[in-house]
């Protein structure tokens, strides 16, 4: 090979490879902040179903009760 093509190698794939990288660091940077959003979500959900849950407990409801 000759050396101008090795420089304009050396030039080129930084300038390629920049954009790939920074797209993926965005892509991977969403995809981490949906599921810290998705876990969030469940959490809060599970803490409203246990709240619920000791405000009305099912078994005082069902005493002396017939089915």
């Amino acid at each position: 090979m000759q050396w101008e093509f090795i420089v304009a190698l050396v030039v080129a794939v930084p300038i390629i490879l920049v954009p790939v990288a920074f797209l993926w660091y965005l892509n991977i940077g969403g995809i981490y902040a949906a599921v810290q959003g998705a876990r969030k979500r469940r959490a809060a959900r599970e803490e409203d179903i246990r709240a619920v849950a000791e405000e009305h407990p099912a078994d005082e409801e069902l005493v002396g009760t017939r089915r």
